[in-house]
Parts: structure tokens; sequence; C-alpha cells
């Protein structure tokens, strides 16, 4: 079976509409999946993946607490995408937050009812294996304290069925760096990860200078590369700039996601990094969230547009 139609069959499987192939991008298997014997819905594995290989979803900007005219249904945006990922038949891995969970705030106890909040509705999800990272906007007040007490550690490693993955803060310190302490942990993993092995890393920020006027970049976030690229199969995915991007370093793919709140501009396209108006004819409203398949160690990324809220 071709691959469009195949990749179409799984969507049907997950019950998610309005979607973006994003097939053909460097660093992205050109493969197919296998089709199903039956049309019978799956009871917790993937039928459309080959043995070992598996799916996870990446949400990322949630900025759970943001009340503005940039979405005026923010209250229901992440309860409906959690409704709309349990109501799906097939089951990802795992699902993964790349940070601004929350909305900022300088006050305390302001910030750390959005982290309750946020917990309490990410807690319905039916897949239980869930990954934190931390945006500014959760980390930038208090470098992390908070964050730290809430979600656990805000770097840290672990293998997935022979993929390894190694998510990074890029936001605690000041002045949006890895530092020095984590670059060496970063090497020392990397290090460790089987030559043969994939590596996937997760970031808030781009690891690369996207468009430092706008904060699209992480400081010492070309050491990160460096070490990275002693590795020959790594893929990176971030969030904060609110929008698909694609952009190569060397043979290292780094994509970023759709936020689930908001879209911003594309760099530099404006004066400014203001939220994209809201446009109430619009059906995904520039928002939604990913889903990653590793099939042999290559990632092949479907866009999932966020549906109206009801």
């Amino acid at each position: 079976m071709h691959q469009t139609n195949d990749r179409r069959e799984f969507l049907k499987l997950l019950s998610v509409g309005g979607v973006v192939f994003a097939s053909g991008l460097v660093g992205c298997n050109a493969g197919t999946l296998a089709a199903p014997s039956s049309p019978a819905a799956p009871t917790g594995n993937h039928p459309l993946l080959p043995e070992g290989d598996f799916v996870f979803l990446q949400l990322s900007d949630t900025h759970w607490g943001y009340q503005g005219t940039a979405n005026p249904e923010s209250a229901l945006t992440l309860k409906h995408t959690v409704a709309t990922i349990n109501a799906a038949p097939a089951s990802p891995d795992f699902i993964v937050f790349t940070g601004d969970l929350t909305h900022s705030t300088d006050d305390p106890g302001h910030r750390r009812t959005r982290m309750s909040e946020f917990r309490e509705i990410v807690s319905a999800l039916k897949v239980k294996n869930l990954k934190f990272l931390p945006g500014e906007h959760d980390a930038g007040p208090d470098q992390g304290a908070m964050y730290r007490e809430m979600f656990g550690d805000p770097n840290f490693a672990f293998a997935h069925k022979g993929v390894h993955f190694i998510a990074l803060d890029n936001v605690s310190l000041l002045g949006a760096s890895l530092g020095d302490a984590q670059l060496a942990w970063l090497s020392n993993q990397v290090r460790a990860v089987p030559p043969a092995a994939p590596l996937v890393v997760f970031a808030h920020r781009p690891l690369f200078d996207l468009y430092p006027d706008w904060d699209w970049t992480t400081k010492d976030g070309g050491r990160a590369i460096e070490i990275l690229a002693t590795h020959e199969n790594v893929t990176v995915f971030y969030g904060h700039i609110h929008q698909e991007h694609h952009h190569l370093t060397g043979k290292i793919a780094h994509h970023s996601a759709r936020s689930l709140i908001f879209p911003l501009p594309a760099p530099g396209s404006t004066p400014n990094r203001a939220p994209l108006d809201w446009n109430p004819r619009s059906p995904d409203h520039g928002i939604g969230y990913r889903s990653v398949s590793l099939q042999q160690g290559a990632a092949q990324l479907t866009e999932f547009a966020a549906q109206k809220a009801e």
C-alpha cells in the first residue's frame, strides 16, 4: 500500500482529523507502513508499525493560564486535546511536553496554582508515561525551583525500544543557556549511547540560532550541537516558536512543534513576535501537536491540527 494511504489509515485509527503530512522532510524515513490484516481497532499496540517501532506524541507550549484575544478558547484547548487523545483507539507509547506548560506570572501563588491545574488536567490522559520539560514561562521567574518541585528534574535521559532520548533544560539558567555542568552531562550521555542507536533530543528552545533578535536561540547551543554531532543518528524536537520549522545542522535534523495556545509569526516576518490574531473562521487556528513514529530508528512526523473546542 502507498505510504500516504497507509498514514491516512493510521490516522483513522487515531481518530484525529485535520492533519498536515510531513513526509519527504530531510531526516525522515521514506519507507512505508505495513497495512493491517483486518480493520479491527487495535488494543494497545499500533498494527501499522513494524514490531519494535513505536509512536510518541509531542505537545508543546500549552501556556495553561493564558487569557487573551489570541485564543479566546484558551480554557478549553488543553482539555479538548486530552479528550481527543483519550478517544483514539491507538495509544502512543509516551507523550512529551516540550516546555511552557504554564503561562508566566510574577505571583508565586498563581504560578503554583497554574502548575497544579496543568498537572491535574494532563493526569486524565490514558497514556500515563508522560515526560515534561520546562519552558521559560515555567522556570524563568525562579530559575526552575518551583518546576523541579512540581515536575522533577528538568534534564534527564532514558531509552525506549532501542532508541535513546535526552531532555535538555535551556531555560532555567539566566541568559537562556545550558551551562557548563549540563553540557558535561550531555557529553557523558552521548558517549554512553551505542554508536548504531538512534538518539532523540528534546529541548524547549532551538539549539541553533534561528532568530536571536526574537530570543529564538540558545546561548551555548552551538556547543551542544558539537557534542551531538559526534553521534551519527540524531534528531532534535523543540518548541518555543509556536509553529512548524525544520532545519539541518550538518546531519542533525531539528523540528519544532506547533503551540497548543496560539501561533507566532514566521521568523523576522513582522516587526515583533506578537501572537497572530485569532481567526474564528480557521479550522485549527494554527495550533496543534505532533505524532512521531520511529521506524527502524528514523522519524516520521505527522502534525495534528487542534480541532475547535466544543
